[in-house]
């Protein structure tokens, strides 16, 4: 069957813009009519002319519309628009053929080759539809979006129309009309507005819908396909509005989380709001950890401290949009009610902080001995028992999860000594303010000592600094062939196997438990190598570096010492802070490194039961068992269900939201991205501003990197990134300066940038979209700019 009527257009009989239509028509819309030449003719390869042109005098001839209709279009995170050929306006049975022959022709593009690969869309048995329907005599055109593209708010519809047949190419002016309650404008808008509506039920998601408006007024519908650049929307909460700010960017996380992941994730940003006080619903959306702050912004008491402590994880970006929020009379402060509206923290937690910090501030020293003591318990309490054999056995181990049930007893000794080192190192700020500027302070904390991701950072260095005659091998080959050699013990030791069993537990994302460890596959590690045998400059060497950043900061502090004088009681407190602060705030990453050991724990025994289903067929690999959750892993074990099918769409949808380059900092329960909102700031042209967070100026090629596995980072190069954690750090060895999109003060990126004396700017919006790879860029970390060229 080479040419169908459009009516019974399906994806399998005509691609997916044809299934649209002809879905559209069985519904009762008004589509012009037409018909369709099938995929199967495409597969022929020959152009079935005889039965077009039969199809085209049936259809009465005149001028008609030729759309291409691929079998990979309107995919859900893959619209295709504008990437296979649409001709309108065509006139006679020699343009008609001509026509469809181009709409063939375009699926293999170059432009559409690239649009498939950069998305993952296999190529293996595509093949292309085509749909030939009657023109409209249009007096207006247009676009229908039935959620806000520009916002994401699902409450509102955005229409584009200009006079004519289209408006898709661009090069008609057009007239933008909002559709929020009441429909104002021309008659057709409000009868469009309801066809959004049942189009949006009919497809289950938000559509692109073209339309045309004859001219008896008449309102015709020519495409509908999903809105693939939305992000994913909150849970439904009816008439309630909430808010949701996203915090996987605190744990250096861009990319969604794995939904085996996302449960131990949860767990862990609850317990780390409880310490500062805090209780708040995590939810998942888009993959991503959003906590819904809608009590604590609505609280009259806790509302007054929330944008002040989002400053510590959080960041500026972050706190501009609950700013925003507060101001919002739709979360006004009101009495608290039921069981939600709890008041944040409590007189217990407030007086365990009180004394935790209060030591740890009194006798650095010993409250370090303490957290590492803590840290080596729970390192022990991970482990797993060597007699674990059978896949339920093993289950039964990630479930009791023992290692977090004794972390609650070492919770305070890790917590408060990291608390006080974060507040000593951003409260004098303020007692200095008009004396001593953010520069000045973060110069203070350069080269600060007991941080263990620098540890870890120097201790690679020292590797590569060693590696003598294996330099040229871990030069000479790509940084995943190196890994695969060394996992088969194809490579000669140089000291990288007692690095990984030490921090072999650690890699990027590393809060994810769904994503391999370096153990797994060291190819980070080794492109870190590569970077460090690069240097030539000894006084560049990461030891020299280090040791420069701290001696400045010694200097800085005793300037500031002298300067502060001036102010007696406030002068000597924020010194006394700032001491306390180069002794403490190296411990911030150690909370987070105690508890991967029980991470890397758990993940070995979970790939272990994978493997073992992926034998019996209940999965296609070890790994898919990181797309499953407890219950459903727990089914296959002792019920042998099979969750194969299940296991491939989740890792389907997880490529296609890894794909996604940015991810809202706070949304709203409509869908609205909250940043979206805000007033654009003001600068000059080609200056890009965000927050400074350690000291600097640099100039140099910017290397935009967004996997730290394929970074090539020279000695001087800037590096640019959407997030950072510490797995990305050994990079900052070889880097003059970072610029990322995301981030707070204390973050560990901007932490580690300030400990090796580097320039860091970031929350710079679209920082990796704007800045070009080996662009020349300058940073200013005292201003907190990146300027271009």
């Amino acid at each position: 069957m080479n040419v169908i009527p459009l009516d019974q257009a399906t994806a399998e009989l005509a691609g997916g813009k044809a299934a649209a239509l002809g879905e559209l028509i069985r519904r009762g819309e008004r589509v012009p009519p037409g018909f369709c030449v099938t995929v199967a003719a495409h597969r022929g390869g020959v152009l079935p002319e005889a039965e077009i042109l039969d199809a085209y005098r049936r259809l009465g001839g005149g001028p008609v519309a030729v759309r291409s209709s691929a079998t990979a279009e309107d995919l859900p995170g893959a619209a295709f628009a504008g990437q296979y050929a649409s001709v309108l306006d065509v006139r006679g049975e020699a343009e008609l053929v001509a026509a469809v022959a181009r709409c063939w022709e375009s699926l293999h593009h170059p432009r559409a080759v690239a649009y498939r690969q950069a998305r993952d869309v296999d190529d293996t048995g595509i093949a292309m539809g085509v749909v030939v329907q009657r023109m409209v005599d249009a007096t207006t055109a247009g676009v229908l979006f039935t959620a806000n593209p520009l916002t994401g708010c699902r409450t509102q519809m955005l229409v584009e129309a200009a006079a004519g047949t289209s408006v898709v190419d661009g090069a008609a002016e057009v007239d933008r009309y909002l559709l929020d309650g009441d429909v104002p404008g021309p008659a057709w808008l409000a009868g469009l507005r309801a066809a959004g509506a049942r189009l949006q039920q009919t497809f289950g998601s938000p559509q692109d819908v073209e339309f045309a408006v004859g001219h008896d007024g008449e309102l015709w519908l020519l495409q509908s396909r999903p809105i693939t650049t939305l992000f994913p929307p909150p849970p439904d909460s009816g008439d309630d509005p909430r808010v949701y700010v996203e915090f996987g960017h605190v744990q250096g996380m861009l990319r969604p989380v794995t939904p085996m992941g996302m449960a131990t994730l949860k767990k862990t940003v609850a317990a780390m709001l409880a310490a500062l006080g805090f209780t708040a619903e995590i939810v998942d959306i888009g993959g991503r950890l959003y906590g819904d702050l809608t009590d604590l912004a609505r609280h009259p008491t806790a509302r007054k401290r929330l944008v002040p402590l989002m400053a510590v994880d959080f960041g500026p970006r972050a706190q501009a949009a609950m700013e925003h929020v507060l101001a919002d009379p739709r979360f006004a402060p009101r009495r608290p009610e039921g069981k939600r509206s709890a008041p944040a923290g409590s007189l217990g937690t407030a007086a365990r902080a009180l004394t935790g910090i209060t030591r740890a501030l009194a006798r650095p020293g010993k409250a370090r001995r303490r957290l590492y003591a803590a840290v080596d318990e729970l390192r022990a309490a991970s482990a797993a028992p060597d007699d674990l054999r059978t896949p339920g056995e093993r289950l039964r181990f990630v479930r009791e999860d023992r290692a977090s049930e004794g972390a609650g007893g070492h919770t305070d000794t890790i917590t408060w000594p990291i608390v006080a080192g974060m507040l000593a190192g951003t409260l004098p700020a303020h007692l200095l303010k008009g004396l001593a500027g953010p520069d000045e302070i973060h110069a203070v904390l350069g080269g600060v000592p007991h941080n263990i991701t620098i540890e870890m950072d120097l201790a690679l260095w020292r590797i590569a600094r060693d590696a003598g005659e294996h330099r040229s091998l871990l030069l000479g080959a790509p940084p995943a062939e190196l890994a695969e050699r060394y996992r088969l013990g194809d490579l000669p030791e140089f000291g990288l196997t007692d690095f990984l069993q030490r921090y072999g537990h650690r890699g990027v994302a590393e809060a994810d438990l769904g994503v391999p460890r370096w153990a797994e596959n060291p190819a980070p590690v080794f492109a870190a190598l590569a970077g460090y045998l690069r240097l030539d400059d000894p006084e560049q060497a990461p030891d020299r570096r280090f040791e420069r950043a701290a001696a400045a900061g010694e200097a800085a502090l005793n300037d500031l010492a002298a300067r502060a004088r001036r102010r007696p009681v406030r002068g000597r407190l924020a010194v006394f802070l700032l001491r306390r602060a180069r002794a403490l705030a190296g411990l911030r990453e150690a909370g987070k490194f105690a508890g991967l050991y029980h991470l890397r724990a758990v993940r070995e025994q979970l790939l272990l039961i994978g493997a073992e289903l992926a034998g019996a067929g209940l999965l296609d690999e070890a790994g898919d068992i990181m797309f499953l959750d407890l219950e459903e892993v727990g089914a296959a074990v002792h019920q042998q269900v099979d969750h194969r099918a299940l296991a491939a769409a989740r890792k389907a949808a997880h490529r296609a939201e890894s794909r996604r380059t940015a991810v809202p900092v706070a949304l709203l329960s409509d869908g609205t991205d909250v940043e979206r909102l805000l007033p654009p700031g003001d600068g000059p042209d080609g200056v890009l501003t965000g927050v400074g967070a350690s000291a600097g100026r640099v100039t140099g090629p910017a290397r935009v990197v967004r996997d730290p596995a394929t970074a090539r980072v020279e000695p001087g190069d800037i590096l640019v990134t959407a997030t950072t954690d510490p797995g990305w750090t050994p990079l900052f060895l070889t880097a003059a300066a970072l610029v990322s999109e995301t981030g707070a003060i204390m973050a560990h990126g901007p932490t580690v940038a300030r400990e090796y004396g580097i320039p860091a700017v970031i929350s710079v919006p679209g920082a990796t979209t704007v800045i070009g790879d080996g662009q020349l860029i300058t940073v200013d970390g005292a201003a907190g700019t990146v300027t271009l060229g």
